[in-house]
């Protein structure tokens, strides 16, 4: 690729991230106090694609006064529920140059109760599979919530295809990445913390490959790190927006993280192809909703950039 070609086609990629910023993007997640009517929320939400903060989506629920410690043990106390362990919190996340699972156990609920209640320094626990557990493991207590979001669902024009139960150590943290699903995410206890990124921004978010592995338990205590032979390398985002290196990854300077903390009682919409980052309280609770995207002409416009920022990332190297 000539150095003048390389010049222009950089410029074109700067041009759609600055333009998405001064045309309709905000520069703050805005907040509603009440949610919108379907067609409000998809004319000016959804199909431009922009988060938002819903603050009365929630409130009759009856989980935002009934999902405390007592209430868990007492109605699902025995019931096993799927658990990930990792050593430092960060489960599918870069660690040590490798993309590395989780340990993934079953333990009952008062047992993962204890693990919280008496945290570890050597172990964090954390529920958070995603294959709609809501509706699956914690069934008993699945009246507590809504199964979807009726406006929600009558927006995007299907019913979610999961529908997850989160609950964790303060110490988890999920690493960046994005999904091809839109997000419906209510906090019901704690706060979670989100550090967002557009998808117009996803040249200046830096991609390796990794060796895909897992964390193992020793029987002698601590965690060792086991290859996935079989499912080889994978693509995960690089860079920490915590402590990004700047140094080798001079682009991600181009980005402009949105960060917003969602509250108990709140919900958070996340579009489709948002990179997110996210911490959270001890103990945080939280339920989302998620609904498949819409592959339609603005998915190919994202796949469009996407080849044309690796076109320009490969020749630069």
């Amino acid at each position: 690729m000539t150095s003048d070609i390389h010049t222009g086609i950089t410029e074109c990629i700067r041009n759609v991230a600055e333009e998405a910023r001064e045309l309709y993007l905000d520069k703050e997640v805005p907040v509603l106090s009440v949610p919108v009517s379907p067609l409000t929320f998809y004319r000016e939400y959804v199909a431009p694609n922009k988060p938002l903060i819903v603050e009365g989506a929630i409130q009759h629920w009856p989980a935002l006064h009934l999902w405390e410690e007592s209430y868990f043990r007492q109605k699902i106390g025995d019931v096993e529920v799927s658990v990930t362990v990792t050593p430092n919190g960060y489960a599918d996340a870069v660690t040590d140059g490798k993309f590395v699972m989780p340990d993934e156990r079953k333990m009952s609920m008062s047992n993962f109760l204890d693990e919280l209640d008496r945290p570890d320094d050597h172990r964090v626990f954390y529920i958070q599979k995603q294959n709609s557990n809501l509706t699956d493991e914690f069934s008993n207590i699945i009246s507590d919530v809504d199964t979807q979001i009726d406006w929600g669902t009558e927006a995007f024009g299907q019913a979610p295809d999961a529908v997850n139960f989160w609950m964790g150590d303060g110490r988890a943290v999920t690493s960046m990445h994005r999904d091809h699903y839109e997000n419906l995410y209510c906090v019901v206890k704690g706060w979670k913390k989100f550090i967002l990124i557009p998808p117009t921004d996803l040249a200046y978010v830096p991609y390796e490959l990794y060796q895909s592995a897992c964390y193992r338990e020793k029987e002698e205590g601590g965690f060792e790190i086991v290859d996935d032979e079989e499912t080889g390398k994978v693509p995960w985002v690089a860079i920490d927006p915590l402590c990004p290196d700047l140094d080798r990854y001079p682009q991600y300077r181009h980005t402009r993280p949105l960060e917003v903390t969602v509250h108990a009682g709140q919900m958070l919409y996340l579009p489709s192809l948002w990179f997110h980052h996210v911490s959270q309280s001890h103990g945080c609770i939280a339920v989302n909703f998620w609904y498949d995207m819409q592959f339609d002409i603005k998915y190919n416009y994202y796949k469009f950039l996407e080849s044309v920022a690796d076109t320009v990332s490969t020749n630069k190297s």
